[in-house]
């Protein structure tokens, strides 16, 4: 059972940081600034994000 719940809290942090990421950089196209990532880039920042919420998650 906590191998189940386990994969459920990082598949929901991933998920939620593909939100996060992609809201502040739609944000910041707004305010004018042009940010273009390379993938290993995205991919790097969209771990690290999936690792912060999941110790949110754990709080």
């Amino acid at each position: 059972m906590k191998y189940v719940s386990g994969l459920i809290n990082l598949i929901v942090s991933l998920i939620v940081s593909t939100i996060i990421i992609y809201g502040i950089t739609i944000i910041a196209g707004f305010a004018g600034a042009n940010y273009s990532f390379t993938n290993g880039e995205t991919f790097i920042i969209w771990i690290l994000m999936g690792i912060l919420i999941n110790n949110c998650f754990n709080k």
